[in-house]
């Protein structure tokens, strides 16, 4: 297929905020999966969804190592979410091949103005770093959180990085910069595993993905960066940005769009 240098142009910023936006807070895929709709109109949908997992998970991976040299990651936490998002993102791929996501896409919008209220309403939610002590509870806390962020990821997807930042800081302690950098870890997971289905069954297009993750890695390098540098108070602010983006986002296509 031909591209235009306009199709290049677009593709590579894209792919550039994008992993910016996602090493901060997550929702990368609002901007990338766009772009590869507007640069490829006539693509059935799984080749992109697949072309995009190429993409992102590259500029997760950079941005889950940059922040772990920077932020002392609770192993006993990350880790059994990270394998239970793995599983259930591979799950919730398969899914929905077979079972239509129409309901979740008309809940989701609510949920996101949910938790966009109950952040506001808490000025100081995510600013405090005083993690959860470790044990059993936590521990199936953890799973459980992967498991179903995971399955959504696999399944439906948009917005999942950032459910898990909210997460992390509701239900574990962390502040925002130490909750993007758990989230990390747990978003390469469901990536892998969304992406592994989807290129088994020809979802990809490698050359596209290969070009595009290498943008992303670059914004995402810049973001993390960003993060780390800023504080808590940055990530928050780009996290209400970005939920924002979200509800306008998901509500226009549960309800307006054709």
């Amino acid at each position: 297929m031909g591209w235009s240098l306009t199709d290049l142009l677009m593709l590579a910023g894209g792919a550039f905020l994008a992993g910016l936006v996602d090493a901060v807070v997550g929702g990368g895929g609002l901007i990338s999966v766009p772009t590869l709709f507007a640069v490829f109109p006539n693509a059935a949908p799984p080749l992109l969804f697949g072309t995009n997992k190429m993409a992102g998970i590259w500029g997760t991976a950079s941005a889950a190592v940059r922040y772990s040299r920077g932020v002392e990651l609770r192993w006993a936490l990350v880790l059994p979410a990270t394998v239970a998002a793995f599983v259930f993102s591979f799950c919730g791929a398969y899914a929905v091949t077979h079972v239509p996501a129409d309901v979740l896409r008309k809940v989701l919008p609510f949920v996101l103005v949910a938790v966009a209220i109950y952040t506001l309403r808490k000025k100081d939610f995510g600013t405090v770093h005083a993690p959860v002590k470790g044990g059993a509870g936590v521990t199936l806390m953890a799973i459980a959180v992967g498991g179903v962020i995971g399955f959504y990821d696999g399944f439906f997807g948009p917005g999942a990085g950032s459910f898990l930042v909210f997460l992390f800081v509701r239900l574990f302690g962390q502040d925002f910069v130490n909750a993007s950098a758990s989230s990390k870890i747990v978003n390469v997971a469901t990536n892998l595993a969304a992406l592994l289905l989807f290129g088994m069954s020809g979802h990809v297009l490698w050359l596209v993905g290969a070009g595009m993750a290498i943008m992303n890695v670059v914004g995402s390098l810049v973001g993390s960066r960003l993060a780390l540098k800023h504080g808590v108070g940055f990530v928050r602010r780009m996290f209400l940005g970005v939920l924002a983006v979200l509800i306008v986002k998901t509500g226009y296509d549960a309800f307006l769009r054709g």
